[in-house]
């Protein structure tokens, strides 16, 4: 019998440069969260120095990682993504 596939973590890390409004704006087009929760999420790495964005297979989880990677880059913010093992 196949297992299911196993499921990744997408989490944000908190920094002291990256602004709050870039962070909903992520989390609201990359991870197509609506404005409600991706506040909460933001708010959650702020106060907590991380925040899951989302549980996705690998390679999704990967691909949407990059994504904040690049955006985050392209903005010129030190925002950090990793992927973990759910």
């Amino acid at each position: 019998m196949l297992k299911p596939p196993k499921r990744y973590k997408v989490v944000l890390l908190n920094d002291d440069y990256t602004p709050m409004e870039f962070v909903v704006e992520v989390l609201t087009d990359v991870f197509h969260l609506p404005h409600t929760r991706a506040i909460a999420i933001m708010l959650m790495v702020h106060e907590s120095g991380r925040g899951v964005c989302g549980v996705f297979q690998k390679d999704i989880a990967e691909t949407k990682c990059n994504q904040v990677m690049l955006r985050a880059e392209a903005a010129g913010f030190p925002l950090q993504c990793l992927v973990e093992e759910a």
